[in-house]
């Protein structure tokens, strides 16, 4: 049976704060385990440091160098027969995969690792040094979307394989179908209450909700977080027309969704966006902005560009909210695509696919 070493420098999968990230580690190690394979997470340091403050990123890297010795001398005997690190970049760089996979001679496999060689210069140089060299060592890449791609080809070194995984939820079925149409005119907003490109979706949302005029509406918007009271300072012209729901564990997400009419999220920066997957797995339409990453994982339709401004969505949202049968329509164009493309049994065969020659070449 396979053994396979599970790592997430970014942010682990028991880190105790939820997120998008948390979440796709999670079901990363769902899909990677199998009745003939055995997944276990070899650590929990995180290397994210996100304020190119030097120092700090010092004792990132000597406690990551401390760690990688730790399980070099642990593992030493019986190695690993796979390495696997999820989301390699230059603000959380693999130092530890990097180190134990050269040290006891393990294929070693990335997930969602990007390359940001404008960053070789600057507050994050040694950072994105080390995640450059990683992603330079690894044998295969899995990237997510087309534009992880782009720089992955660019300056991929001779040998490396690189392989399209579609990010995916962690369930084999589709949870049970909602009827959209039945909770017009209410939409769901979803996202980390936090500065930075989360907040600056929740100002896109605000100034669409202000292009909305005298169209009926409601919004419920589940999340919190530090920014939680700028959030509410922009929602707050809109009254009791917008409710919000606070942080909301996953049974609480899945009656959600299944009590609106829309999923409205514009994508800001997004890497594809767990919450557009859910939505559409339970046959919710989802009014978002035509985004690098979000576009990989949205059902077909049109999508207004960031350029095209809140007034666009606020066009797209009324059309639905308007239009009963659309609702109903594209609701069930999100669930398919969801079936044929992002669920469990296909990310699992694509994994075990492409790591499958690693895993013969060592025995």
């Amino acid at each position: 049976m396979p053994r396979v070493a599970f790592y997430a420098p970014m942010k682990p999968p028991t880190h105790p704060v939820p997120s998008g990230d948390r979440a796709f580690a999670r079901a990363l190690m769902t899909a990677i385990a199998t009745d003939d394979a055995d997944v276990s997470l070899v650590s929990t340091v995180q290397t994210h440091e996100s304020k190119g403050e030097a120092t700090r990123q010092v004792a990132i890297r000597d406690k990551a160098r401390a760690e990688a010795a730790r399980i070099c001398a642990r593992h030493a005997a019986a190695p690993p027969d796979l390495w696997v690190t999820y989301h390699n970049y230059y603000k959380a760089p693999d130092f530890i995969g990097h180190a134990v996979t050269s040290e006891l001679g393990i294929p070693y496999v990335q997930i969602e690792a990007s390359r940001a060689r404008k960053r070789l210069t600057g507050p994050w140089a040694e950072f994105a040094a080390a995640a450059e060299s990683a992603i330079d060592a690894a044998d295969v890449v899995f990237y997510l979307t087309a534009n992880d791609l782009i720089t992955l080809e660019r300056h991929r070194p001779a040998g490396q394989r690189l392989v399209n995984l579609r990010p995916f939820l962690p369930q084999t079925d589709l949870p049970a179908a909602a009827d959209p149409a039945r909770h017009l005119p209410r939409m769901l907003s979803a996202g980390m209450m936090r500065h930075g490109d989360k907040l600056a979706s929740y100002r896109i949302i605000a100034d669409t909700l202000g292009e909305l005029g005298d169209h009926d509406w409601q919004l419920d918007i589940a999340g919190d977080g530090p920014a939680r009271p700028e959030v509410e300072q922009l929602m707050a012209p809109f009254g009791d027309r917008v409710r919000f729901l606070g942080q909301l564990d996953a049974a609480q997400m899945r009656a959600a969704y299944g009590n609106t009419a829309l999923f409205f999220w514009p994508g800001v920066h997004e890497g594809f966006g767990m919450v557009y997957l859910e939505a559409q797995a339970a046959g919710v339409p989802v009014i978002a902005q035509d985004r690098p990453g979000v576009r990989d994982v949205l059902a077909p339709g049109p999508y207004p560009s960031p350029e095209d401004g809140a007034a666009a969505l606020a066009t797209r949202i009324a059309e639905m909210l308007g239009d009963a049968a659309q609702c109903r329509a594209r609701g069930l164009a999100a669930r398919q695509t969801i079936q044929r493309d992002h669920l469990l049994t296909s990310a699992r065969d694509t994994f075990w696919r492409a790591v499958a020659p690693l895993l013969e070449n060592r025995s």
